[in-house]
């Protein structure tokens, strides 16, 4: 029988960065997924800025980009008649604003799912040879208190592997979800939608405007373009069709017909390449673990698609986990730190879902009463504008150390955001240098904990190394300023990070602050100890 550490149920975009991210720490996996292949079909497309610095973080970054479009051809979101009829409003998505630019390092992507697939399967084989079964389905599997024993289906037949835990990435239609019994809530049918690949040169009504989406708004009609490579590969979504509807009724020639209708242009060349219907929902699991088996992406929330935040919540889950799996299975924690995964990651997952739902409606998506007028969707402030809520989440939960100040204010939790070092947030961005080099202080994150003190921190630095030898923890501690490790050469880092010139920030493996002191304190070797084994749950 195989023995791995972690096996993987499903080898989407999930489930290839969980293997990537627990691969690049030496825990060994398995990742099964029933298809024979990556997606042949476009799904999801936008990559947030926060899931890009995690590729950044991981090594991929360029790669990502290399297989998407660059961000120039796809500038805006479009909301028209018809491509070929009266443009109701042209609009740079709020995301892409100047602000961003000062918050992170990097930027958003538009990469279609069949296209970054294949780029993260071929990093994620790099790690791990072997280590990536396709055309192989997780059958059924039994926990005891050691492990999990977990029976895997392909075409030479069943085999039997076992793990220290798993992660279930395998989908809003997971069968490990339902064989573990854990219910979802939410909505469950908000509206029923077809999903078109077809090719067609639409760049004689789109090259003048080059937008991720071009919504279109007629009476009995309410259709989406979705570009892929701005050119002849577009996606189509046909919306708010009743949930009980037929799919049957979108045959080929049908969907032609209605992409004609969509474009205004009657004699548009149209090859149908597929259709998928689907049902849009909004449901949270009621837990994201039980007992060594662990739920991620959209087998532990399924969300409407408006925001695109399914993807992008689902790889930030595992982010959020990789780096608590190796602490415990390479012996540097306490198992109750698996605990912080639900305790940080559930919450999220409900609010980011409640806000997709509350999307969905001010586009007028579901049922009339649940829905804003069309009018109100044109002008809502928060579509695509959800910076609070891409750069925000702030975490409360054993593996973060309070330190009594309250979260920063801001007027809008959705669309605003604040930089800030506070316990159990995002790390802020801030530009250094690190031997006439210029970089981010997020890309000193991601691999293992890292403390950054102010110029006079050096108490903090020693004693947060030696405490990290005592138990075995990777760590780097370094200062920042006049004489220290790193330069600030703007001369804002411990503004923004809101420390003083003897305090100091630990933060975590997935780039969340752990602890914050701001000033000096008496016994700094004890105060990094309590810290430390608070964090990884070996008090």
């Amino acid at each position: 029988m195989r023995e791995v550490d972690v096996l993987i149920a499903g080898g989407g975009p999930v489930g290839l960065t969980a293997s990537i991210l627990l691969s690049r720490v030496g825990v060994s996996t398995l990742l099964v997924e029933r298809h024979p292949s990556t997606s042949i079909h476009p799904k999801a497309r936008g990559i947030n800025a926060r899931t890009m610095e995690i590729f950044r973080q991981c090594g991929v970054e360029d790669a990502v980009r290399a297989a998407g479009l660059p961000p120039e051809r796809a500038r805006f979101i479009v909301w028209t008649r018809s491509l070929a009829g009266e443009e109701l409003e042209r609009r740079i998505p709020g995301r892409a604003r100047e602000e961003a630019a000062r918050i992170t390092p990097v930027r958003s992507c538009l990469c279609a799912q069949d296209d970054l697939e294949p780029v993260l399967r071929r990093y994620a084989e790099s790690l791990g040879p072997g280590a990536l079964a396709f055309d192989t389905e997780l059958a059924g599997f039994e926990q005891d208190a050691d492990g999990v024993t977990a029976t895997l289906r392909a075409r030479a037949g069943d085999t039997r592997v076992r793990a220290r835990y798993v992660i279930a990435a395998d989908g809003a239609r997971s069968r490990v979800r339902e064989a573990l019994g854990i219910a979802l809530h939410g909505t469950p049918a908000l509206y029923r939608s077809i999903n078109v690949l077809l090719n067609a040169d639409l760049t004689p009504w789109t090259a003048h405007r080059p937008a991720a989406l071009y919504f279109v708004e007629q009476p009995g009609l309410k259709a989406t373009f979705l570009t892929i490579n701005g050119m002849n590969r577009w996606g189509f979504l046909v919306n708010n069709l009743p949930p009980d509807g037929d799919a049957e009724e979108y045959t080929p020639e049908r969907c032609a017909a209605v992409v004609r209708q969509a474009a205004g242009v009657p004699d548009l060349a149209v090859e149908i390449l597929g259709a998928v219907p689907w049902v849009a929902a909004a449901l949270v699991a009621e837990r994201y673990r039980r007992g060594r088996v662990f739920l991620a992406g959209d087998a532990a929330h399924h969300m409407p698609p408006t925001g695109g935040f399914g993807l992008n919540t689902g790889v930030q889950d595992v982010h959020n986990l990789a780096w608590k799996l190796a602490a415990v299975l390479q012996g540097r924690a306490g198992p109750a730190l698996l605990d912080t995964y639900e305790d940080e990651r559930l919450p999220y997952g409900r609010a980011i879902t409640e806000q997709s739902l509350i999307n969905a409606r001010s586009l007028g998506r579901g049922s009339p009463e649940q829905t804003a007028a069309p009018a109100a969707a044109l002008a809502r402030p928060e579509f695509l504008n959800e910076l609070g809520m891409i750069f925000g989440t702030a975490y409360e939960s054993a593996a973060v150390v309070p330190d009594g100040t309250p979260p920063p204010k801001v007027e809008n939790a959705v669309t605003d955001y604040r930089p800030s070092a506070r316990p159990g947030h995002r790390a802020a961005h801030a530009w250094i240098s690190r031997e006439g080099v210029r970089q981010s202080t997020l890309d000193l994150l991601g691999h293992r904990f890292v403390l950054l003190a102010g110029p006079s921190g050096a108490a903090w630095c020693e004693a947060a190394r030696a405490t990290a030898r005592a138990h075995g923890v990777a760590l780097d501690a370094l200062t920042v300023g006049p004489d220290g490790d790193l330069d600030d050469p703007e001369g804002r880092w411990l503004d923004l990070w809101e420390i003083e010139r003897e305090g100091a920030v630990l933060v975590r493996p997935d780039g969340q602050v752990a602890w914050r002191r701001r000033g000096a304190v008496p016994h700094a070797a004890a105060e990094m100890r309590r810290v430390l084994r608070r964090v990884l749950s070996l008090a």
